[in-house]
């Protein structure tokens, strides 16, 4: 079994990151645009092979267009290791702590070709 690794959409704050990085240094989490990770501006439909790849799981509030994207993406044949889809009004303060929550208490196995939307 193996813990969640995050990547975090380009329009997140980066505090989700950095507060997550305090709760526990051995959290895996990239932003989009650091090293090792998707530059930003890369096209959904990129980002979510990548995932396939790596093994992240997306943090993103894309509720617009990424649903269309995912199912292009299983309609394919691929897989995502997991997606959590932040609701409209989710504070940063609950994101962080679901997301630490989900990290501490669960396998990133239970996430596979799942989506979540959160706070749960």
């Amino acid at each position: 079994m193996s813990r969640l690794r995050f990547l975090l959409d380009e329009h997140l704050a980066h505090a989700i990151r950095s507060q997550l990085l305090r709760l526990d240094a051995e959290i895996e989490i990239l932003v989009m645009g650091q090293p090792f990770a998707p530059a930003i501006g890369v096209a959904d439909p990129d980002i979510l092979l990548w995932l396939e790849q790596t093994g992240y799981v997306l943090v993103t509030n894309n509720r617009r267009t990424m649903p269309d994207h995912i199912r292009a993406h299983y309609d394919s044949g691929h897989r995502i290791p997991g997606l959590f889809l932040l609701k409209r009004h989710a504070r940063i303060g609950q994101v962080i702590e679901q997301l630490y929550l989900l990290w501490v208490a669960s396998e990133a196995e239970e996430y596979v070709d799942r989506v979540l939307y959160l706070p749960l």
